[in-house]
């Protein structure tokens, strides 16, 4: 069977380099090898935190042109706005009536959030967020996709996206593909500024289509240790050092893991690790520069790439809602 890979962002907030390294740079790569790849702006998903509506479309519009500016061809994939899909909201109610609330109660996401509240373990919680991974099983099975791309954080919800879709081929008919996960091999979390994972709720990021003053200066707030100029150090749970191997050769990662035996200072270790990072991005920053100055492109390709799977959409609908008796009588 031909590979057919999705991949979404939620578009909240300004798009970091833990985007790009978890989630845009492998997904654009797996599309150069399979022509069936396809990239949302996951807007619904946003709404479950979010509400504020203006940032809410600047993330849409920032988000949409990281993934361009990144090298993403719109001519080769399909790439749209979820909530462009309006097959989506109405797939994702009729998968709710199979999924059991105990498959939902146990979903990380769900179980966090409840986490720290003690006498309302409910206290703050909507329905959105409850019922978060039947909406990404949704994303996922409405093109019926075969593979999809998550970070280990995202494993728990496909597995149940795998549950839901095993759960309606048993009770009416097998038309969903059971989807796989795709996660990269060497599984690094990128870390934030604290050294926490890299997330805009944790306000830790370094954003990715910054001007290099901006990134500069985010990579100078990176906290460290005490240790002085001369004293070696470990790279071991560095932060600096995790950042730096995700953007360096191997031949590169040794001469620097040298340099911090021999006691290389931290002002001289961000300023490495700008210039591997700075390198990188700065033809995405250039990239983006340009796709900037025509207002109406994101909203062009985002109309283009709707058009494009809606059908596939409709198609999927038509036959979920036969199956399940709420087609037209005939």
């Amino acid at each position: 069977m031909k590979k057919r890979i999705l991949t979404g962002i939620t578009t909240t907030g300004t798009p970091h380099i833990g985007n790009y390294l978890g989630a845009i740079k492998p997904s654009l790569n797996l599309a150069t090898e399979n022509p069936e790849s396809f990239f949302f702006l996951a807007d619904y998903h946003a709404l479950i935190k979010n509400k504020d509506s203006q940032n809410i479309k600047e993330s849409v519009k920032n988000v949409a042109l990281a993934w361009l500016s990144s090298g993403l061809d719109t001519d080769r994939s399909y790439f749209y706005r979820q909530s462009d899909i309006k097959e989506v909201t109405e797939l994702s109610w009729i998968l709710s009536t199979i999924t059991a609330k105990g498959l939902m109660n146990r979903a990380h996401a769900y179980k966090a959030a409840t986490a720290e509240n003690k006498s309302d373990e409910d206290k703050g919680i909507n329905m959105g967020l409850f019922s978060y991974p039947i909406l990404m099983a949704t994303d996922i099975l409405i093109f019926n996709s075969t593979h999809v791309p998550v970070g280990a954080d995202q494993l728990q919800h496909l597995e149940m996206t795998r549950d839901i879709a095993q759960r309606f081929n048993h009770l009416y008919k097998s038309i969903f593909n059971i989807p796989e996960a795709i996660i990269q091999e060497d599984g690094k979390v990128v870390p934030g500024l604290d050294g926490k994972k890299m997330s805009k709720s944790y306000n830790n990021i370094i954003p990715l289509l910054s001007d290099e003053k901006t990134l500069k200066k985010s990579i100078a707030k990176i906290v460290t240790n005490s240790l002085e100029p001369g004293q070696p150090k470990d790279t071991d749970n560095c932060t600096v050092f995790n950042l730096f191997s995700h953007f360096a050769s191997n031949e590169e990662q040794e001469e620097f893991k040298a340099a911090y035996k021999e006691g290389i200072s931290w002002g001289d270790a961000k300023n490495k690790l700008f210039e591997a990072v700075n390198s990188e991005l700065s033809p995405i920053r250039e990239r983006f520069n340009e796709l900037s100055k025509d207002n109406n492109l994101v909203n062009d390709l985002l109309d283009a790439g709707a058009k494009k799977v809606k059908p596939l959409a409709q198609d999927m609908l038509g036959e979920v809602r036969e199956l399940v008796g709420i087609s037209k009588i005939g």
